[in-house]
């Protein structure tokens, strides 16, 4: 049976989630503080983290960022505050989704049921078929791993997800929208502003090394295109 981690430090929450997730068919298992939801996590596989912002020993941002250093398992954030800038944070960390207190089990499971619709179809079906090389630069999605010049370099997972997109459809313009609606689904209430720091973020990784034989383009007022240097250019 495949397990969801629930980090929250307010007992009635967890217990409500813990039976709407056993209904699903998942084995709930609980942390009260982010310390200890770290230990259960680098202990044990997870279908998706459900991780509250506001805990003790350790925040759900700063939990966020220690998981995605070392996995791409699907994280929703949960939390009491609705400021759009801790929402945009959250994703901008690598988050997945993102809910707000008061919220039915029901909105949560079906949130889950969406994330991991999107991950089974994202699933590549022989190790080759989410692989793709251009030039020096080697993108992997069946292990998570891209190289640029022999270098591995270490991405989020939505860095993953945007540079393999692009990469795939070189030459295709995207616009944030596009990528929003591609990337984090259609239920995503955020702005178009959090693709833009992704890619920030994401060519500051790759401009560590050397590639003339392609770039990430920005169009302005449009979006992002993935375009390879002509041999004789």
């Amino acid at each position: 049976m495949e397990k969801i981690l629930i980090a929250d430090d307010n007992l009635q929450i967890t217990k409500v989630l813990s039976e709407f997730v056993k209904k699903e068919g998942y084995e709930p298992v609980i942390a009260e503080d982010g310390e200890t939801a770290l230990a259960l996590f680098r202990a044990d596989r997870y279908a998706v983290l459900l991780l509250d912002v506001m805990m003790p020993r350790m925040d759900g941002f700063s939990l966020c960022r220690e998981i995605r250093r070392t996995s791409n398992v699907p994280i929703i954030m949960i939390t009491a505050r609705s400021e759009d800038f801790e929402r945009i944070m959250g994703l901008d960390i690598g988050a997945d989704d993102y809910i707000v207190k008061p919220f039915s089990g029901g909105e949560v499971m079906a949130r889950i049921r969406a994330i991991l619709r999107r991950t089974e179809r994202s699933t590549p079906q022989s190790a080759s078929a989410r692989a793709i090389v251009i030039d020096t630069l080697s993108i992997s999605v069946e292990d998570a791993s891209v190289t640029l010049d022999g270098h591995p370099i270490a991405l989020t997972r939505k860095e993953l997800e945007i540079l393999y997109t692009l990469a795939k459809n070189a030459g295709k313009l995207f616009s944030r929208d596009a990528l929003l609606s591609l990337l984090w689904g259609y239920d995503y209430f955020g702005d178009s502003r959090t693709v833009d720091s992704h890619v920030k973020r994401l060519r500051a990784k790759l401009d560590a090394f050397p590639h003339p034989g392609w770039q990430i383009k920005t169009i302005w007022g449009m979006g992002y295109r993935f375009e390879v240097t002509p041999d004789d250019a």
